[in-house]
């Protein structure tokens, strides 16, 4: 399958798989509901029509995309401590589940949520071209602004690197700007690069599985909310060390976007 690229980085991201109530975690890499939930959102769906099945054919939207994530930079792990509804007058604070509202003496709701800090992944999506040109378009043109699994983490620019593209892994392997956490020493010919696979590469055997994870949406619906489990992969690749794209890659990136162009 031919597949677009992206790259997703911002100061805070966060990419929940077991996320509720007072502890909202994070994959240490996107999950595959936080990519198809962004794609939903730019194209205009709302969290309950955003996996309806086509009237038409019955296909459930985005379920022939595949991921293969690049971990340019893993960041690191940052706790947020969170209070809502404290300070509020009763009866204008947080509802509890039976309609009422919190006593004044509970009326803060604390939590802690799990962000990557400072992280980098350059992600090749696989699937059918029209799917991917749908994409493509609706990232460069979106309904509602894309973000990193909460609100609050906004992408950095550029988002979209490269639109439909027949080897998108060679691009991850070959070409496209490394943003590392430091430059390679001056010696080194490669850099080892950590790689996430939805399914295994020709060089890793089908039962090296690494993690299974419960990212696959089937619901975004905020009272039906569920997932289903999938395999991953993980791998460690050599890359040439001549991707490093500095401490500030826009250059390299906005070079390698307009490389093939007109």
């Amino acid at each position: 399958m031919n597949g677009i690229l992206l790259r997703l980085a911002a100061p805070l991201m966060s990419f929940g798989e077991h996320a509720a109530f007072r502890y909202r975690d994070t994959l240490p890499f996107p999950s595959r509901s936080a990519l198809i939930g962004m794609f939903a959102a730019a194209d205009g769906r709302s969290r309950e029509e955003a996996l309806a099945p086509d009237p038409a054919t019955g296909a459930i939207p985005y379920s022939d995309l595949a991921f293969t994530v690049r971990i340019d930079r893993p960041g690191h792990r940052h706790t947020d401590y969170h209070t809502a509804g404290g300070g509020r007058p009763h009866k204008e604070g947080l509802h509890t589940s039976s309609g009422g509202h919190r006593s004044q003496k509970a009326s803060t709701l604390i939590s802690r949520r799990v962000y990557l800090a400072d992280a980098v992944f350059t992600v090749a999506v696989h699937g059918p071209d029209p799917l991917l040109e749908k994409i493509t378009e609706r990232l460069e043109r979106p309904a509602f602004a894309p973000y990193l699994g909460r609100r609050a983490c906004i992408p950095d620019e550029p988002l979209l690197l490269r639109a439909p593209h027949p080897d998108p892994v060679a691009e991850l392997r070959h070409r496209v700007p490394l943003s590392l956490a430091a430059p390679p020493p001056p010696e080194q010919t490669t850099v080892p690069v950590d790689f996430v696979w939805d399914t295994p590469p020709a060089h890793v055997p089908a039962a090296d599985v690494h993690r299974e994870l419960a990212d696959t949406p089937v619901d975004f619906s905020p009272t039906r909310r569920f997932h289903h489990t999938r395999r991953t992969w993980r791998t460690t690749e050599p890359l040439p060390a001549t991707l490093y794209a500095s401490r500030a890659p826009i250059q390299a990136l906005t070079a390698y976007i307009q490389q093939d162009t007109p």
